[in-house]
């Protein structure tokens, strides 16, 4: 499962996990901090705040090329682009302050932000290890002129797996990223899955917004995000060479998001720095 539908909000699984390692640090350093009458909360959740903007400007940082031309998008945070390291980094940073400086909520603080550190840890751990041994789905759908495509004819390449619909605005608004990555990455393989819609509404959507992307393929019953565990356009799968899936991004992707996933299905040496979902 990539994302979770909770009424009209729709939230990626990275994002539920991360919201439960909040959750957890908060009830362990309360348990941990009620014999002694303190509270760690609000120290909690400023360690949060500070770990996600230091992750967001590391991101930044790093994809600088990408945010420069258009700036303001460095504070839109829907592209999933940040780096996880450099947040943890700061986040046991400003812990062994606070337990310095504060040494009543030392212990609780310390119970708390481990807790939640360890939660992190071990669910993107098994997160990783589901995506990993998670093949290119099997399964047969359409071109636009109604002929027969196989996906895993396209295993043996770095693959890029966008399920997308022209009704969707996130979709829309990111699929010039996709054109102008398509067209500047020649050994990628770039696959649009439109989802329950007709090769003329999709010629129709391209014609009027100008784009000319190539790989448009039709999934008319939506099957590919029923197989993956997808409750949200628009849904973006990476897959490495060898067929298994790298990594996934629930949402609007920008420029710098796609790069750095592209980045890592290029070149598939680990990083110490990924991208939360």
């Amino acid at each position: 499962m990539l994302s979770l539908a909770l009424g009209p909000f729709v939230l990626a699984v990275g994002h539920l996990l991360l919201i439960g390692a909040l959750a957890l640090a908060t009830l362990v350093g309360w348990i941990a901090g009620r014999r002694h009458g303190v509270n760690p909360e609000r120290a909690i959740f400023g360690l949060f705040i500070a770990g996600l903007m230091i992750s967001r400007l590391s991101f930044v940082i790093a994809y600088w090329s990408q945010y420069q031309r258009h700036p303001l998008n460095i504070f839109d945070i829907r592209d999933g682009g940040f780096l996880v390291w450099p947040g943890v980094l700061a986040i046991l940073i400003g812990t062994a302050y606070w337990g310095w400086t504060r040494p009543p909520l030392r212990k609780s603080l310390g119970m708390g932000v481990a807790s939640g550190l360890l939660f992190g840890w071990l669910t993107g751990v098994g997160l990783n290890a589901l995506q990993a041994n998670a093949p290119l789905p099997d399964l047969t759908l359409r071109n636009a002129a109604g002929e027969t495509v196989h996906l895993r004819d396209f295993q043996g390449q770095a693959l890029v797996v966008n399920l997308w619909a022209t009704w969707c605005p996130p979709c829309r608004r990111e699929m010039p990223v996709l054109q102008a990555a398509q067209q500047a990455n020649a050994n990628v393989t770039f696959l649009l899955i439109n989802q329950g819609e007709t090769p003329d509404e999709v010629a129709t959507f391209f014609a009027h917004q100008g784009l000319h992307l190539d790989n448009v393929l039709f999934d008319a019953k939506g099957r590919l995000a029923e197989h993956v565990g997808s409750a949200a356009l628009p849904t973006t799968l990476f897959y490495g060479p060898d067929g298994r899936l790298s990594g996934t991004h629930t949402g609007e992707l920008s420029s710098a998001s796609l790069k750095h996933a592209l980045d890592t299905i290029i070149d598939p040496t680990p990083s110490v720095s990924r991208s939360i979902p």
